[in-house]
């Protein structure tokens, strides 16, 4: 007779939270009730105190062998588990304990309904689209890295604009003196993209979205690009400012002057699960309150004009 692997499951939450801590505990002791194993990160070990638990010190190896990540707490927390989760294809699970939280799946309200669909495996796994990140000075590469919302060239300093020129597979754009360029995924595209006015892009859509920050220009509107293209960033070399990148607001590199920054498609993507099957255009409406009340729907109008 065959012996089943055991199932092991990943929380990440943010301890600098003692609500996060006491929904962390509350999960551990509901997923250890239905007999699957819970580890945690080292470094969170201590503070959550839980028992029994494993620990993993190695945060590269955290996400090894687990059926999941379960992360509660806002976007970042989350952010931060897709960070251990994408070497290992391990999917990502989040409880929004923050305030918009739009990567979360579930509120920590259902708490215990969504623990009861990990149990019975009433989940479904979507692949979201990551951006890979290429930064070159003097035409040398010097580093590589990734970001599954956004990637921003951002001025290092207040009073200093930075000047760029921007390019679309290998083709000039436009060149601005601005505070920055965002690429995000549609992913992000409800995060730092949609704050500077770029689109809201569905999920499922595959692309690349580029937003100006404060542009001094007549034209610098958001642009949409296909995945396959590839978005090229300059800083100036005349440019007074000096730049940095923020990919995901949690990684960040200090550029030189006159670097280049090349954003694409991701070859790996981060793995989302799912206990929902609400439709985007819902959870766009009640994460951004958004004005619905009178609809009656399709049924309903149809309902209507036979009766």
């Amino acid at each position: 007779m065959a012996v089943s692997e055991p199932r092991r499951v990943l929380l990440v939450t943010h301890t600098g939270r003692e609500h996060a801590i006491e929904v962390a505990r509350k999960a551990h002791s509901l997923l250890t009730a239905a007999g699957i194993s819970v580890r945690v990160g080292g470094a969170d070990a201590d503070v959550l105190a839980l028992d029994p638990v494993e620990v993993a010190q190695d945060p590269d190896k955290a996400a090894l062998d687990v059926e999941l990540i379960m992360v509660l707490g806002g976007d970042g927390s989350i952010l931060r588990g897709a960070e251990l989760a994408r070497p290992h294809g391990t999917p990502v699970l989040g409880v929004n304990l923050g305030h918009v939280g739009f990567l979360a799946e579930a509120e920590y309200e259902d708490l215990e309904r969504t623990v009861q669909s990990v149990v019975d495996r009433k989940y479904t796994v979507e692949e979201r689209m990551t951006l890979d990140i290429s930064v070159y000075a003097d035409g040398e590469l010097v580093t590589e890295t990734w970001a599954l919302n956004e990637a921003s060239v951002e001025k290092a300093a207040r009073e200093r604009m930075l000047e760029v020129m921007v390019e679309v597979d290998g083709r000039p754009l436009s060149r601005w003196g601005c505070d920055g360029v965002v690429c995000a995924t549609p992913t992000g595209s409800t995060a730092y993209a949609f704050s500077a006015g770029g689109p809201v892009v569905w999920p499922e859509v595959e692309a690349i979205l580029m937003v100006p920050l404060s542009a001094h220009a007549l034209y610098s509107r958001p642009m949409v690009v296909g995945p396959g293209s590839t978005v090229s960033i300059e800083l100036v070399r005349a440019s007074e400012g000096l730049g940095v990148m923020w990919c995901d607001g949690r990684r960040t590199v200090e550029l030189p002057r006159a670097a280049r920054i090349d954003v694409r498609r991701g070859k790996t993507p981060v793995r989302l699960a799912r206990v929902h099957e609400a439709p985007f255009t819902d959870r766009l409406v009640a994460k951004f309150d958004l004005p619905v009340l009178g609809w009656r729907g399709t049924a309903e109008r149809k309902n209507g004009r036979s009766g």
